[in-house]
């Protein structure tokens, strides 16, 4: 799996089972005076819908694999041109494209995970002539067992006083061959005497480093750890799990083009749905077992979002509490949390 979502990063080919050979469009390079040319290409739902794809089923999951086929062969530029809706006004007249039917759905799904994990756009040109030896080959299983949340396990920790609280303790994970290290900072002693408070954030750096008012990152960060510090003044503590997912799973270069396409006029979801992404793709089992190796048995949350209750109950943590998190807006980010409310359901 590590060699798979680095050989993506590098633009290099990949084979999923006994299926084609997927060279990604976004990163992919190949021999040739006109570089690869292809009959077909792997996109997702919500890309299909833009391209007016009209046999294909509503983009009810926006990231959901379509397989096209063109009258001619697809080139880099063109499968680029495809894939990225920023090229869309660039290149607005595309195709016409048929779409054809899938050979093994589930390795067409986990061609379309992989791009997200690799933080590249969900397209691939597909059925390539190419060197054997230049194709890293991935089973379907090999993602499940990339995924296992057991790998992960506690790799160092330290005292590390902070701003808000001097009496703190930073605790880092690592999994075998995922290269996020999540961390997660305890505030205050840790007891079991008292449920502690919890916020799972992600990591944003746009908010919690630079200090973007696009979002509201940052703000809820500090508000988070400040209200952790206040517990443990009161003789209770709190943990905040910062989780390596930026942008809720689909990466820094990819929540970028979203907010490209937020510029144009598309909410948040609407962004991340062009984009061929989910809207939500954080990894909450890593959540639960990082809250099991610290040995934390429930949790009163600190969220907005009462799905985030019910996806960390689903995979086994005790949620005592929803905690209310909200804070004002701003004029850069009103339309942003208008969406979060109105669109997941946020309670704002």
């Amino acid at each position: 799996m590590a060699l798979a979502l680095d050989a993506l990063r590098h633009g290099w080919p990949v084979r999923i089972g006994q299926g084609p050979a997927l060279l990604p469009a976004e990163t992919g390079f190949a021999p040739g005076e006109d570089g690869p040319r292809t009959g077909h290409m792997l996109i997702s739902s919500a890309r299909a819908v833009t391209l007016k794809l009209a046999n294909q089923r509503e983009a009810a999951v926006p990231e959901a694999p379509v397989r096209i086929r063109a009258a001619e062969p697809f080139t880099l530029d063109l499968a680029r041109a495809i894939a990225d809706p920023a090229l869309d006004l660039e290149y607005p007249m595309k195709g016409p494209f048929a779409a054809q039917p899938l050979e093994d759905p589930e390795a067409a799904r986990t061609a379309m995970e992989l791009a997200r994990l690799a933080g590249i756009l969900p397209a691939f040109l597909v059925g390539l002539d190419l060197d054997e030896g230049a194709v890293q080959r991935v089973e379907v299983a090999d993602l499940a067992v990339w995924k296992d949340t057991r790998r992960l396990a506690v790799a160092s920790r330290a005292r590390l006083p902070v701003e808000v609280c001097e009496n703190a303790e930073i605790v880092a994970f690592r999994s075998l061959d995922d290269m996020r290290e999540h961390v997660a900072l305890v505030v205050g002693t840790q007891s079991g005497e008292r449920v502690p408070l919890v916020r799972l954030h992600s990591e944003c750096l746009t908010g919690d480093i630079l200090g973007s008012l696009k979002c509201d990152c940052g703000p809820q960060l500090q508000a988070a750890l400040a209200e952790m510090a206040r517990e443990a003044r009161e003789g209770g503590w709190g943990v905040l799990l910062y989780m390596r997912q930026e942008g809720r799973g689909i990466g820094l270069i990819n929540k970028l083009r979203a907010y490209r396409l937020q510029d144009q006029g598309l909410d948040t979801v609407d962004a991340n749905n062009r984009l061929g992404l989910p809207t939500e793709a954080r990894d909450f089992p890593v959540a639960a077992r990082m809250l099991e190796l610290l040995g934390v048995p429930a949790i009163r949350l600190m969220t907005n979002n009462p799905s985030k209750v019910a996806a960390l109950q689903g995979v086994g943590v005790d949620v005592r509490e929803r905690v209310p998190h909200q804070l004002p807006a701003n004029p850069h980010n009103a339309r942003y949390l208008e969406t979060k409310r109105d669109r997941t359901g946020h309670i704002l």
